[in-house]
């Protein structure tokens, strides 16, 4: 799921290619998109290409490609052949512990054991809720679980609340987190230098990074030299959680 001014941006871009087989400028992606500095396109330009929607093409002017468009709800104006797309989503409860699976849980550090409610079919397992991707490019507290959870061994969890989001693209790969793997967030609005984050850039875009205080100013690294980390001012960013465990299909 994006948002909507990055649907609407990735809309035009494929657009134009489609009529022209030239991507716009970023002068006239602001006025399409009716935004004030080309700082804004310059985000979601960003923020799309760490989803893996669009690429850009190094060494070389107005070059961007996409690489894949969402299926797009009826009526938004995206012609049925652009249609498609469908994110792969790890589905809550089927074998990610104790049951032979073909799931690996990594646990990044905690102590003690969780709040969340027990399989009441499996003692000492915790379902912990699903609630979306962590490039879904909303605020944490808007994206809404349908009752999808994921059992896990409470010895991997800790002390508070937890959720898990699944991961899109690649911009953590270094840090051994790829796409399609599912982070176990823990909820806290404070982080220690270095720390793997959810953070969220303006309440708008959420991103999973490492926590680099600079300041006045936190960087947020990604952990693949493809991808710019993005220094931002601390009063921009939001932390909704730290990575706590890893979960991996095979």
């Amino acid at each position: 799921m994006l948002t909507a001014k990055q649907h609407e941006l990735l809309r035009f871009i494929h657009e134009r290619l489609q009529e022209t087989g030239v991507p716009p400028s970023f002068d006239e992606m602001k006025e399409a998109l009716d935004l004030r500095s080309k700082s804004g396109i310059h985000r979601l330009i960003m923020a799309l290409e760490e989803r893996g929607f669009i690429r850009r093409l190094p060494n070389r002017a107005r070059a961007v490609e996409v690489l894949r468009v969402p299926e797009i709800q009826q009526g938004a104006g995206v012609k049925p052949a652009q249609a498609g797309f469908r994110p792969r989503v790890l589905t809550g409860g089927r074998g990610a512990a104790g049951n032979g699976g073909g799931a690996t849980a990594n646990r990044a550090g905690s102590d003690g054991a969780g709040p969340e409610t027990a399989d009441a079919q499996v003692p000492g397992v915790i379902a912990v809720p699903l609630i979306g991707r962590i490039a879904a490019g909303v605020p944490i507290s808007a994206i809404q679980h349908q009752g999808e959870s994921i059992p896990l061994p409470a010895g991997l969890l800790g002390t508070g609340e937890h959720y898990a989001l699944e991961v899109r693209g690649d911009s953590m790969v270094n840090a051994g987190i790829l796409e399609g793997d599912t982070v176990v967030i823990r909820r806290q609005d404070s982080a220690d230098n270095g720390d793997i984050i959810v953070a969220l850039i303006d309440d708008e875009e959420a991103t999973l990074k490492r926590l680099r205080k600079r300041g006045s100013s936190v960087e947020l690294e990604a952990a693949n030299p493809q991808f710019e980390n993005r220094v931002l001012p601390a009063g921009r960013v939001k932390i909704q959680g730290k990575l706590v465990s890893l979960v991996r299909r095979y």
